[in-house]
Protein backbone atom coordinates (compact mmCIF):
# COMPACT_ATOMS: atom_id res chain seq x y z
CA UNK A 1 0.00 0.00 0.00
CA UNK A 2 1.34 3.42 -0.95
CA UNK A 3 1.45 6.13 1.69
CA UNK A 4 0.71 8.88 -0.86
CA UNK A 5 -1.97 8.30 -3.50
CA UNK A 6 -3.56 10.17 -6.40
CA UNK A 7 -5.93 12.86 -5.12
CA UNK A 8 -4.15 13.37 -1.77
CA UNK A 9 -3.47 16.89 -0.53
CA UNK A 10 0.28 17.29 0.07
CA UNK A 11 2.72 19.99 1.18
CA UNK A 12 6.25 20.37 -0.23
CA UNK A 13 8.91 20.18 2.48
CA UNK A 14 12.06 20.98 0.48
CA UNK A 15 13.16 22.64 -2.74
CA UNK A 16 12.10 25.78 -4.61
CA UNK A 17 8.40 25.24 -3.82
CA UNK A 18 8.90 24.59 -0.08
CA UNK A 19 5.74 25.26 1.95
CA UNK A 20 3.33 25.16 -1.02
CA UNK A 21 0.34 22.82 -1.08
CA UNK A 22 -1.28 20.97 -3.94
CA UNK A 23 -3.22 17.90 -5.00
CA UNK A 24 -1.44 14.82 -6.37
CA UNK A 25 -2.34 14.47 -10.06
CA UNK A 26 -0.34 11.35 -10.93
CA UNK A 27 1.84 8.82 -9.15
CA UNK A 28 4.71 7.70 -11.38
CA UNK A 29 7.19 4.85 -11.05
CA UNK A 30 8.18 4.01 -7.49
CA UNK A 31 9.20 7.33 -5.93
CA UNK A 32 7.99 10.14 -8.25
CA UNK A 33 4.71 12.06 -8.31
CA UNK A 34 3.20 15.06 -10.09
CA UNK A 35 1.53 17.70 -7.91
CA UNK A 36 -0.89 20.34 -9.21
CA UNK A 37 0.79 23.76 -9.48
CA UNK A 38 4.11 22.58 -8.02
CA UNK A 39 7.48 22.32 -9.83
CA UNK A 40 6.14 24.19 -12.88
CA UNK A 41 8.66 24.60 -15.72
CA UNK A 42 8.53 26.30 -19.10
CA UNK A 43 8.82 23.86 -21.99
CA UNK A 44 9.42 24.72 -25.64
CA UNK A 45 6.96 22.71 -27.68
CA UNK A 46 7.09 22.11 -31.44
CA UNK A 47 3.81 22.42 -33.33
CA UNK A 48 2.26 19.20 -34.61
CA UNK A 49 -0.69 19.89 -36.93
CA UNK A 50 -1.53 16.18 -37.23
CA UNK A 51 -2.26 15.96 -33.50
CA UNK A 52 -3.66 19.50 -33.29
CA UNK A 53 -0.84 20.69 -31.02
CA UNK A 54 0.13 24.34 -31.29
CA UNK A 55 3.74 25.32 -30.84
CA UNK A 56 5.19 27.76 -28.35
CA UNK A 57 6.31 27.93 -24.74
CA UNK A 58 4.00 26.06 -22.36
CA UNK A 59 4.05 25.70 -18.58
CA UNK A 60 3.99 22.14 -17.32
CA UNK A 61 4.15 20.41 -13.93
CA UNK A 62 7.13 18.10 -13.63
CA UNK A 63 7.59 15.15 -11.28
CA UNK A 64 8.86 15.45 -7.70
CA UNK A 65 10.54 12.92 -5.46
CA UNK A 66 8.04 11.32 -3.08
CA UNK A 67 10.41 12.08 -0.18
CA UNK A 68 10.08 15.84 -0.82
CA UNK A 69 6.38 15.99 0.11
CA UNK A 70 4.30 15.18 3.18
CA UNK A 71 0.60 14.45 3.45
CA UNK A 72 -1.38 17.51 4.65
CA UNK A 73 -3.19 16.94 7.94
CA UNK A 74 -6.29 19.22 8.05
CA UNK A 75 -6.64 18.84 11.84
CA UNK A 76 -3.13 20.03 12.76
CA UNK A 77 -2.78 22.28 9.67
CA UNK A 78 0.70 20.84 8.98
CA UNK A 79 2.40 18.18 6.93
CA UNK A 80 2.30 14.83 8.68
CA UNK A 81 3.97 11.45 8.51
CA UNK A 82 1.77 8.53 7.52
CA UNK A 83 1.66 4.96 8.78
CA UNK A 84 -0.29 1.88 7.74
CA UNK A 85 -2.46 0.03 10.23
CA UNK A 86 -4.13 -3.36 9.71
CA UNK A 87 -7.66 -3.53 11.12
CA UNK A 88 -9.27 -6.61 12.70
CA UNK A 89 -11.00 -7.53 9.43
CA UNK A 90 -7.65 -7.49 7.57
CA UNK A 91 -8.25 -4.15 5.83
CA UNK A 92 -5.24 -1.83 5.63
CA UNK A 93 -5.77 1.88 6.33
CA UNK A 94 -3.43 4.86 6.38
CA UNK A 95 -3.24 6.99 9.53
CA UNK A 96 -1.54 10.20 10.63
CA UNK A 97 1.37 9.54 13.00
CA UNK A 98 0.81 12.71 15.06
CA UNK A 99 -2.78 12.11 16.18
CA UNK A 100 -3.54 8.54 15.02
CA UNK A 101 -6.58 9.50 12.93
CA UNK A 102 -7.31 7.54 9.77
CA UNK A 103 -6.55 9.33 6.48
CA UNK A 104 -9.23 7.63 4.38
CA UNK A 105 -12.02 7.88 6.96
Amino acid sequence: MRKIKKGDDVVVITGKDKGRRGKVLRVLVEDRLVVEGINVVKKHQKPNPQKGVTGGIIEKEMALQRSNVMLWNPVTKKGDRVGIRVLEDGKRVRFYKSNGEAVDA
